[in-house]
Order: C-alpha cells, then sequence, then structure tokens
C-alpha cells in the first residue's frame, strides 16, 4: 500500500503542478501584429500587447538568461497575484507603453456598461472579413469531426481510467486521517468526471463514435440511479445541459448568458467597502461556489424553460439575468428574490438536485465503515472530514480552471444576439474566451480540458482528442485574420477573473453595430435538444 501511496502522490502532484506550469515567452509574430492580431503569451501585460500590435518590430533584443528566466517565471505568478512590478526586461518594455483604456479601467466606476468605441482597441473589427473568416473556422471544424475515430474513444477510455485511478485511491484510503494523497484524488475523480468525462459527453463530442454509454442521449439522464451511476455532482444534469449547452454556449458574454461573472457579481462590484474586503468574499466564495451559486442557479434555468413550455406566467417581480443562489431561495430579502421562490421552490431543489449528491457521497459511501468493530465510528468520521475537504479542493480547482475562462479586462461582452456557426458567433467565441498552456495529456488533465476553451466555444461537440489537434490550427487562423486569440498561464486569468468580480477592472464593450447585420438572430437562437450539438434532435 506505501508503495501505491508513494506513486498516487507522485502522479496527482505532478499533474495538479501542471496548473500552475509557466509557459515560455513568446514573441509575437510582426507579420501577425501587421495584420491586427495580438495572440497573447503567458504574463503579456495588456500593454505589451498594444505595444507589439502598433510596433510590430519591437522586440526584446534577446531571450532573458537561463538563470533569470527561471527566478523570473518563479516569481511572475505572485507578482501577477499581488499587482507587484518586477524589474525583468519583459516588463519593463510593458512598462514603457503604458494603456491608456487599462488606466481608465481602473479608475472607472464598477457599472456593468461602457459605450462601445472603436478605437486603436478594436481597429482589427473594421479590417475583419467575416465571410472568409467563418469559412476558414467552419472548414476546420467539418475536417476534425470527420477525422473522429476510435483513437478518440481510446483516448477517452485513458482519460477514464486516470479518472478512475483517482476514484480507487480517493475511497481505499478515505478512512485514514485526513491527508493530501486521499483528499486530492477524491477531489480529481469528482473534477475530472465533470469537466472532462460529463462535459464533452453531454455536448455530444462522442456521439459519431461507439463509446458505449458516453453519448449525449441519455448519459446521467432520466432518473437518480443513472445519475449516481454516470455522473453525480451538486448540479443536475437536465439542468446544466439547459443552462450550460444552451444558454452559456449560444450566448456567450451577452445579456442572456447565465455565467456573465460581470453581471453575476454586480452586487460585489457595486458594494461600498473596502477593497480587500471583496477579495476576502471571494476567496471565501470559491470553496462553496458549485453548491451555492451553480447548483440553484443551473436549475433555476430547467425550470424557467419548463414553465414556457407549459405556458405557466412568469412572476410579476421576476429578474430572469439575476443568478439564483442558496442566500436567495431561503433568505430572500428583495422582490425579485421572492419571485425566485416561486420558480424555484427551495425544498424540491433541495430533495431533486442537492440531496442526491449529498447523501451518496457523504453518507452512503462511507457508510460501511459504522460496520467495522471498535473503531468504525473514528473511521467513519476521518472518511467524512476527507470526503468534505476534498469536496472544498475540487471547489476551488474548479473556480480556478472554469470560472476564469471568460472573464478578463482584455475580453469582449455583447449587447445582442448573432446566428449560430456564422462569421459573427466565431468571432464572438474567440475574442470572449480564453484558454491556458495546452498540449500533452498531463497538462490538459490538469486543467480539466477548460484550457482549450477557445476551441471548445467555436466548435462544442468534438471529442478531447480533437481540440488537441485543433488548437494550434485555429490559432493559425486567427493570427491570419488578425483576430485576438488570447492565451495565458491561468493564475494569470484568476487574477484578471477576481479583478472583475470586485469592479477593479471592466470587461470591453464590442462594437456590435460593426457585425454583418446577416448574423444577427433577430428572433432570437432555437435549439432542437438540450444536449448535443444545437442541430441535434432530442431523439
Amino acid at each position: 500500500m506505501s508503495y501505491l501511496s508513494t506513486l498516487s502522490l507522485a502522479t496527482i502532484l505532478l499533474s495538479v503542478s501542471c496548473i500552475i506550469t509557466i509557459e515560455k515567452y513568446e514573441y509575437v509574430d510582426a507579420a501577425a501584429a501587421q495584420a491586427g492580431a495580438f495572440i497573447t503569451p503567458t504574463y503579456k501585460s495588456y500593454a505589451e500587447i498594444e505595444a507589439a500590435r502598433h510596433y510590430p518590430g519591437l522586440k526584446s533584443s534577446s531571450p532573458p538568461s537561463s538563470s533569470s528566466s527561471s527566478l523570473m517565471s518563479l516569481m511572475s505568478p505572485l507578482s501577477n497575484i499581488l499587482h507587484l512590478k518586477l524589474e525583468s526586461p519583459l516588463q519593463l518594455e510593458a512598462m514603457a507603453f503604458p494603456s491608456p483604456s487599462a488606466d481608465k479601467t481602473l479608475s472607472s466606476s464598477s457599472s456593468l456598461s461602457t459605450s462601445p468605441v472603436v478605437n486603436d482597441q478594436n481597429a482589427w473589427i473594421k479590417n475583419l472579413n467575416y465571410e472568409e473568416f467563418a469559412k476558414d473556422v467552419s472548414d476546420l471544424g467539418k475536417k476534425l469531426l470527420k477525422e473522429t475515430t476510435n483513437d478518440d474513444v481510446d483516448h477517452l477510455n485513458k482519460i477514464l481510467s486516470w479518472r478512475d485511478m483517482a476514484c480507487i485511491i480517493g475511497i481505499s484510503t478515505m478512512w485514514i486521517t485526513p491527508n493530501p494523497i486521499t483528499i486530492i484524488a477524491l477531489s480529481t475523480w469528482t473534477y475530472s468526471s465533470w469537466t472532462m468525462v460529463a462535459h464533452h459527453t453531454c455536448h455530444g463530442g462522442y456521439n459519431r463514435v461507439d463509446a458505449g454509454k458516453f453519448n449525449s442521449r441519455g448519459f446521467a439522464l432520466g432518473s437518480i440511479p443513472r445519475r449516481i451511476a454516470d455522473w453525480c455532482d451538486w448540479m443536475l444534469p437536465e439542468a446544466w445541459n439547459v443552462e450550460h449547452n444552451r444558454l452559456h454556449h449560444y450566448h456567450l458574454g451577452e445579456k442572456l448568458d447565465p455565467d456573465l461573472v460581470e453581471r453575476n457579481l454586480s452586487f460585489l462590484r457595486e458594494m461600498n467597502v473596502p477593497l480587500p474586503f471583496k477579495y476576502v468574499v471571494t476567496a471565501l466564495f470559491m470553496p462553496i461556489w458549485k453548491w451555492f451559486y451553480y447548483a440553484p442557479n443551473t436549475y433555476k434555468e430547467l425550470q424557467l424553460v419548463k414553465m414556457k413550455s407549459e405556458k405557466k406566467d412568469i412572476p410579476k417581480d421576476f429578474n430572469p439575468e439575476e443568478a439564483a443562489t442558496l442566500k436567495s431561495l431561503f433568505f430572500p430579502t428583495t422582490e425579485s428574490e421572492m419571485a425566485m421562490n416561486e420558480v424555484i421552490q427551495p425544498f424540491t431543489f433541495l430533495k431533486t438536485v442537492l440531496a442526491p449528491f449529498f447523501l451518496t457521497r457523504f453518507v452512503l459511501l462511507p457508510a460501511p465503515l459504522l460496520f467495522i468493530p471498535n473503531i468504525g465510528g473514528v473511521l467513519f468520521f476521518n472518511a467524512i472530514l476527507n470526503l468534505v475537504l476534498a469536496d472544498l479542493f475540487t471547489n476551488v480547482h474548479g473556480f480556478v480552471t472554469i470560472v476564469t475562462n471568460h472573464a478578463g479586462n482584455d475580453l469582449y461582452k455583447f449587447d445582442d444576439e448573432v446566428k449560430p456557426k456564422s462569421g459573427s458567433f466565431y468571432v464572438r467565441q474567440v475574442v470572449s474566451s480564453v484558454n491556458y498552456a495546452t498540449g500533452t495529456d498531463i497538462i490538459d488533465f490538469s486543467h480539466g480540458w477548460l484550457n482549450y476553451q477557445i476551441e471548445h466555444h467555436v466548435w462544442p461537440d468534438l471529442s478531447m482528442l480533437a481540440y488537441q489537434k485543433g488548437a494550434p490550427q485555429l490559432k493559425a487562423i486567427c493570427a491570419k485574420h488578425g483576430v485576438p486569440y488570447v492565451q495565458e498561464n491561468v493564475l494569470e486569468r484568476l487574477r484578471k477573473t477576481v479583478d472583475i468580480m470586485v469592479g477593479r477592472t471592466s470587461m470591453i464593450e464590442f462594437p456590435t453595430e460593426l457585425e454583418p447585420v446577416k448574423d444577427k438572430a433577430l428572433t432570437g437562437v432555437k435549439w432542437k435538444s438540450s444536449h448535443g450539438s444545437i442541430d441535434d434532435d432530442d431523439e
């Protein structure tokens, strides 16, 4: 057992450590820069991006020395989080070209809306050929779909084996006094079951091959036993399919996007308290966000769909854009929160959504330990502690890699809807999403495959292996057409997301009047199904 534990610890810690992998400095291609593109390397500041775009010939005279590069790479994450300045060649170069727009953002109020202005920052939009961009992106997507084979199934099975290894290690050691091996293993089991297995399955990433039960038509749906067997988490799978697959993916960065961080955290952004207090609130939110906010908010969207399909009246004071939380359900203080209780019956929510996961994970799973004579109670208590700590840890892991995908002062938000698979749709998916470090299964596993968020939003129904293949090609297409493609270390994205949450910065308002009129979804976006691709039927 000691050998297995040691091997497990080394494997899991290596996987987790990839989250904080510091990507090497990239030089901006002069041709791409002159075309108006900026492909964001790790720790490139906003000012640096602007400098590279307006001064394409500007580069460091030579790459930093290996010793100074190592030192700076170790210190950069901490300095970014704490907003410190390091006297490195990279940052000195960035400091030479301060960004007026960034300064303006820092000094502005936390208001959600800003006037769309066509300036140097978004001049690329005026020069973009939407039709040619759409053709290139669509052709690549079709190519990747055709290339889906049993190799994709084999790759899925590989990821499943890693997930199952974490599960076995976690469950077989949960009776031990709380320890990092057990906690990380249990956390990885939960995290990978959602972000990699359920996520890509529910999107239909394996619908075109024989992957057994990993097909969007039925996976985790229809009954509690099926939910427990396939994917049991705090969220109800049917609710998540509606909220995520429909609304988030096809209204990204819009008012109808239920995951728009800037709007959902408006109460904190506008709170008249010292900034450090807001950071504390954000830190306290990370370990509980899935069951406190995400589970009720996804369920709210499902209930709204049901009410509309049954032609029931929406409560008068109900605000559909307001996020549902456990606080608003059980301790409503405003008329809109009270109306929320008419849409979401609080105790029905507890029974239907939260109870199955709570009972199976925190009661039934460790219960057999109680039957061990003399020490059963102690072992059961240790298991509960390990399971609770693992849940807090996986929530933080999920927050860092999920919530940060679409927030930052270098990403765009929009004031209207566009048609799926149009040129404007593809552009929006790219410029309102961000990638992290990519390239190997270990790095991608540690990020939950959420490090391919740009590709995933452009083509939601691909397999994990297809995203690895498609990312470099889509990045090249964006450079060719001058469309911003943001890729940074996940900790830098965490800093930028938290700054949005506390109101320190704001997202960029996209000048939607510059988009082709034919791309506008004047009658809204329609779906045939809440799972799989937008074109898939329910059956």
